[in-house]
């Protein structure tokens, strides 16, 4: 669902794709809330399709209905790979985690959260540094109502959830959840996986001004983890995938090696550098050679701010 790397992810812009009824097993005027079982919360329009619930039936989640999976088998008749682009996505999360935590960042600000899917960023930080702090991030009611599964802290560390829209960096910045949570004069690991290609530029230079207004508010010390989907592999399917999302009603930007790269700017990259999301880092040599550039689609690479 994602121009090779998880378009339909984290960062809960409505796909707005018409597709049959929901599965009313579902309860949608529940309040999912930590602490709360009854009473209304918000309308999850479970009738249209979502990219947050597309993705996580790309990643063979629970979380998504007819509707759903209607929008995703349209994104897999000319991109028939998402399901391994999805994959390879999530698993670059895990690996980058692990690799902070034991370069000892203990602070995580993960915006685009996207619906639970365990293990989750503070499964893999806690289950290593049990002091970690995490703080998700995420503008889709879904993934608020799903927000317990991400709230489950180790008694020596802590998580919280800030419903947010990272159009508005200011806003998460100055949460309470956020400043209750994280010591921002201390490193902070932020991670904006498969999410800047949903804000486009319109002429202004948006998506890089958003990931600066970020980048500037944490101290020395701090890392970007990103992926971010291109059409450098493969344009005439990544434009097939912004069509298709233009007419739902969503728009992408997918960007250029180039204009990936210029997100890190002013900050120091890690090794291996900008690579493709299974090649940054993999766990087995064989990893990095499974699927080709144009499956994965997305580039990845961690940067320090010095």
């Amino acid at each position: 669902m994602n121009g090779g790397c998880n378009v339909g992810c984290n960062v809960g812009c409505n796909v707005g794709i018409n597709g049959g009824k929901p599965d009313r097993t579902s309860d949608r005027n529940a309040d999912h809330r930590p602490g709360r079982t009854t009473g209304p919360l918000v309308d999850l329009r479970l009738d249209r399709a979502h990219s947050s619930r597309i993705y996580d039936y790309f990643l063979g989640g629970k979380t998504n209905f007819l509707a759903d999976r209607v929008a995703a088998a349209s994104v897999l008749s000319v991109f028939p790979s998402a399901l391994i682009a999805a994959r390879i996505n999530r698993e670059f999360m895990h690996r980058t985690t692990r690799c902070l935590v034991k370069a000892g960042m203990r602070q995580f600000l993960d915006i685009g959260t996207g619906i639970p899917t365990p293990p989750n960023l503070h499964d893999i930080a806690q289950g290593i540094a049990p002091d970690a702090r995490i703080v998700y991030t995420d503008n889709d009611p879904i993934v608020l109502a799903h927000a317990a599964a991400l709230l489950l802290s180790t008694p020596e560390g802590r998580t919280a959830y800030v419903q947010s829209d990272v159009n508005n960096p200011e806003a998460i910045l100055a949460a309470p959840q956020l400043r209750d949570t994280l010591d921002l004069r201390k490193p902070v690991a932020l991670s904006l996986n498969a999410l800047m290609h949903f804000v486009t530029d319109d002429g202004r230079d948006r998506a890089h001004t958003i990931v600066d207004t970020l980048k500037s508010a944490l101290p020395s010390g701090s890392t970007l983890a990103m992926t971010h989907a291109t059409p450098d592999f493969s344009p005439d399917t990544m434009q097939k995938i912004v069509e298709i999302y233009r007419g739902a009603g969503t728009v992408l930007q997918f960007r250029s090696r180039g204009e990936f790269l210029r997100f890190f700017e002013g900050w120091e990259l890690m090794e291996p550098g900008v690579a493709l999301s299974h090649q940054w880092r993999p766990d087995r040599p064989e990893d990095a050679t499974y699927v080709t550039d144009a499956e994965a689609g997305c580039y990845a690479a961690v940067a320090r701010k010095p």
